[in-house]
């Protein structure tokens, strides 16, 4: 088989079920963003993690799979398969690595070892994710815990780029704001 089929080259592509749409389509940027976060968050492993993080950072991948097909399934009985179970298993990994992570006492620049870098990165994609399913929310109805995992999700990468900084003793470079 091929891979190219040249469907494509008209600006059109296929959602789940056969449906064709232009590929400006919300729903297709949406795939984009969690695809894009999806490669980001494997160029994080490849620059190493510790293995508890790297069982939830495969697990993410999946749900990001997962999240993908329900979002450009045009048929999506609006019922993922995350859970609340999922977000609180998520929560639970913030909370332990922020327990063992200093607290940032100012803002913090985006740095330090590799890892840490590409978390940054991988935040700040989740955070485009976040705000390109809240556009799709507008158009299609999206089920709640679709937005709360990708929200818990930058979070998770903030205090993960925070912890691996600290677990390779690299002192963040502080970025210094004196609000008035």
């Amino acid at each position: 088989m091929k891979l190219y089929t040249r469907h494509g080259d008209t600006g059109q592509t296929t959602l789940v079920g056969g449906k064709r749409v232009m590929k400006d389509d919300i729903r297709i940027a949406v795939c984009g963003d969690l695809d894009e976060l999806n490669a980001h968050i494997g160029m994080l492993l490849s620059f190493g993690v510790p293995e508890r993080e790297l069982n939830v950072l495969i697990r993410v991948q999946q749900q990001l799979f997962h999240i993908g097909g329900e979002l450009s399934n045009p048929d999506f009985a609006m019922q993922s398969h995350l859970t609340a179970a999922d977000i609180a298993q998520l929560e639970q990994c913030v909370d332990t690595l922020q327990a063992e992570t200093p607290d940032p006492e100012t803002f913090v620049l985006p740095g330090g070892c590799t890892a840490a870098a590409e978390s940054h990165v991988c935040r700040t994609v989740a955070r485009r994710a976040e705000r390109s399913i809240v556009a799709m929310s507008h158009e299609y109805r999206v089920e709640p815990l679709i937005l709360q995992f990708i929200n818990r999700l930058s979070d998770y990468f903030f205090v993960l780029a925070l912890n691996l900084n600290f677990i390779t003793s690299i002192d963040e470079k502080k970025l210094y704001i004196t609000c008035k």
